[in-house]
C-alpha cells in the first residue's frame, strides 16, 4: 500500500479556516502524470479543455507556469484575476507533481474583496494509474456567497476541469454544454 501525497497549505488558507473550500479528485488508468502535467502546467492549453475559464494570459516567461510567474485568467464569473504561481514542480519518479497559485481581487470595496489559493497534485500510482487532486481555499464575501450556491458551482467547475484534463490527455473533447456546469445551467462563458 502506498501513501498518497497531500497539498501543502499556507497557514492563511488552511482548509476549515476560510470562507469556502472545495476538493475534487480523480484516479484514472492508462494515463501518466507527465501527460497530465503537460496540459495543466501550460496555461495556453486551459481554454481548450476547461469551459469555465477565458482570457488566459501567460506570464512573460512563456506558457509553462513556473514558481514566481504571474499570469491572468477569468473564472467563475470573477473579473480578470492576477495570479502568482506559489509552487510548480514537475512529476518525477516516485514524486508527485505540484502546482499552486494565489490571487487576490481588491476593487477597493470590502464586499468584493476575495483571496484564493488553488493547489494541484498529480501523481502516478501502481498499475498505470494517475491521481489528480485539486483543492481551493477562498476568503472574502464573494467566497462566502459562492459556498452557499446550490448546486455547488465551484465543486462542479473543478470537476469539469479534472474531467477536461483527462479527456484532453486521451485526445477527446466534451462539448461545454455536456459538462457539469453546462448540465446545471451554470456556464459563465
Amino acid at each position: 500500500m502506498s501513501t498518497q501525497s497531500s497539498i501543502i497549505w499556507p497557514e492563511a488558507y488552511l482548509p476549515g479556516t476560510t470562507d469556502n473550500f472545495v476538493t475534487n479528485e480523480v484516479i484514472v488508468s492508462a494515463l501518466t502524470a507527465d501527460k497530465i502535467w503537460s496540459l495543466l502546467s501550460d496555461i495556453s492549453k486551459w481554454e481548450s479543455y476547461y469551459a469555465n475559464c477565458r482570457s488566459c494570459t501567460a506570464p512573460s516567461s512563456g506558457p509553462t507556469l513556473k514558481k514566481g510567474d504571474v499570469f491572468k485568467f477569468e473564472t467563475f464569473g470573477f473579473p480578470l484575476l492576477e495570479c502568482t504561481v506559489e509552487e510548480s514542480t514537475a512529476p518525477e519518479s516516485s514524486k508527485a507533481a505540484r502546482i499552486a497559485w494565489s490571487a487576490t481581487l481588491d476593487t477597493g470595496k470590502p464586499e468584493e474583496w476575495v483571496s484564493v489559493y488553488h493547489a494541484w497534485l498529480v501523481e502516478d500510482f501502481e498499475g498505470g494509474r494517475v491521481r489528480i487532486l485539486t483543492q481551493e481555499s477562498q476568503k472574502g464575501e464573494p467566497a462566502k456567497q459562492l459556498s452557499g450556491v446550490k448546486p455547488n458551482m465551484m465543486l462542479l467547475g473543478h470537476q469539469d476541469w479534472l474531467e477536461g484534463l483527462v479527456r484532453a490527455a486521451r485526445g477527446e473533447k466534451l462539448p461545454k454544454e455536456e459538462t457539469n456546469l453546462g448540465k446545471a445551467g451554470m456556464l459563465r462563458y
